[in-house]
């Protein structure tokens, strides 16, 4: 995780041969700044990276993904294996 100008730049490991939204826009990612309250968050696939971000945390500081009950996330790799949920906070 990298924060660049008020977005959150997020890299793995073991992406397959690259990363893909299935059925439209990236869903399940929730935000945080420092009050530490997570919102919806917008996500896009930049390369080998997601960028995450809202108008409404200007200092980003954390990002979950695939945190909610039923949630069905549509982060995927090339290959069609879906991207497990993930936080990058410990509180």
């Amino acid at each position: 995780m990298k924060v660049e100008a008020g977005k959150i730049r997020l890299e793995f490991d073991n992406i397959g041969s690259g990363l893909i939204s299935k059925r439209g826009s990236l869903t399940n990612f929730k935000i945080s700044g420092r009050n530490k309250k997570f919102i919806t968050a917008n996500a896009n696939v930049k390369g080998n990276s997601i960028i995450v971000s809202s108008p409404k945390v200007l200092k980003p500081i954390a990002v979950r993904f695939g945190f909610t009950n039923g949630s069905e996330p549509n982060l995927f790799n090339k290959e069609g294996l879906p991207a497990s949920t993930f936080r990058t906070d410990n509180w």
